[in-house]
């Protein structure tokens, strides 16, 4: 008889430190019977999409994975985290198979500036007012369809 043995999982490029072990409910007593738990991998996983909000190509190669390898450790550690807020049930961090590197700021993929906060870019509206001049005040409309754009 013939015996598969699954290959062993890569070491994954990660960043995010834990400062503890878990997360738990306030007011909920430590009980480890009912904790679910998500690898390091898992957890920078959610980091990279939801607090950086890289979109999955640039998550994976920062992670060092393939990016249908990051869209499955991005489900499952989103599932667990939702199970656990749902539920009330303690989260456990578990180590992994990783690399931990120093964090990179990411530069803003639409405009390639580092003042990309989350998923919404916070980088100031850049267009040619109708003087001709370029604009770079938050706020101001394009000089197609809105108002002027006066330059002092």
């Amino acid at each position: 008889m013939l015996l598969t043995v699954p290959r062993p999982p890569l070491p994954r490029r990660v960043c995010c430190r834990l400062q503890g072990q878990g997360f738990r409910p306030i007011g909920a007593a430590p009980c480890r019977s009912d904790a679910l738990s998500i690898g390091v991998d898992e957890l920078e996983a959610i980091r990279l999409a939801d607090v950086e909000g890289l979109y999955q190509d640039a998550a994976a190669e920062r992670m060092g994975i393939s990016r249908q390898t990051y869209a499955r450790v991005l489900s499952r550690g989103r599932r667990a985290v939702a199970e656990c807020l749902m539920q009330r049930r303690m989260l456990l961090v578990r180590p992994g198979p990783v690399i931990q590197e120093r964090a990179v700021p990411s530069d803003c993929p639409v405009h390639g500036g580092p003042r990309r906060v989350g998923r919404e870019c916070r980088c100031p509206v850049r267009h040619t007012g109708r003087c001709g001049k370029e604009c770079r005040q938050a706020g101001h409309a394009p000089a197609t369809g809105g108002p002027a754009v006066t330059h002092k």
